[in-house]
């Protein structure tokens, strides 16, 4: 029962609330973000980032910051700091990873906040401006509280966005090994260079042996090469919606 109830509270959540914007740069882009993040986000597709002279968006859980989830160690506090001097964007989950399905309004409004102070005070009063829902659960009740507080939520409903979308639950795909065999990522890429749409993609773990939410390097690596073959842009969540700004302005 619970669990439908939670469908039924995700499909309002998609139709409902919505927050437009037209998304219509003068080519496609893509973006890359890690959710939580696991250690090997950074230690593994840094370099690989690296290499290729792009930034990524990393999501992050305060309260995950030193241990364990999904089985896999998370990032400690030196990894944060890295890759926000690296120039990767910094964006925000809730502090302990709980979905927004589980918190009122003003528990989510706590959870913001405490992740908020906690990772200004790991960078130097860094504010992040872009949100992802955990679990990509999306509550209807919750949609005005990350519109109010960010400059957009991400989710995790398939799918590139182009034309119209909703800024508090952006569509992405899942660069998780249990989604990838399912994906013709060649014709994605190739319809957001098409429409000069946005396509964002999200993982956790990036190893040779990832958890189903993860991926391998190469799996990384082949994605980049795809969008880059395309001609598409390559940019953070954030810089991205800053082009989408020019764009709409």
């Amino acid at each position: 029962m619970k669990e439908r109830i939670d469908q039924m509270r995700r499909r309002a959540a998609r139709y409902l609330g919505v927050r437009p914007v037209t998304v219509a740069p003068a080519r496609g882009i893509l973006s890359l973000s890690f959710d939580d993040f696991p250690a090997s986000a950074w230690t593994e597709a840094g370099p690989i980032l690296a290499e290729h002279g792009i930034r990524a968006t990393y999501y992050v859980a305060g309260g995950l910051c030193g241990g364990e989830n999904i089985g896999k160690p998370q990032f400690e506090v030196e990894h944060l700091q890295a890759a926000h001097a690296a120039g990767h964007e910094v964006g925000c989950h809730t502090f302990d990873h709980v979905s927004a399905l589980r918190l009122t309004p003003e528990g989510l409004t706590d959870q913001l906040a405490k992740n908020a102070a906690w990772v200004a005070e790991q960078l130097d009063g860094h504010v992040m401006t872009s949100f992802a829902w955990p679990f990509g659960d999306v509550a209807l009740g919750a949609k005005p509280v990350i519109d109010q507080r960010f400059l957009l939520g991400r989710g995790v409903r398939d799918g590139v966005n182009a034309g119209r979308a909703d800024r508090v639950n952006l569509q992405a795909i899942g660069l998780e090994s249990r989604r990838l065999p399912h994906y013709d990522l060649e014709a994605l890429v190739a319809r957001t260079a098409d429409t000069s749409g946005w396509l964002i993609a999200y993982g956790h773990d990036v190893e040779r042996d990832p958890t189903p939410y993860g991926c391998t390097p190469e799996d990384l690596d082949r994605l980049i090469r795809l969008a880059q073959q395309a001609g598409l842009d390559i940019l953070p969540v954030g810089a991205a919606w800053a082009r989408l700004s020019d764009a709409n302005a």
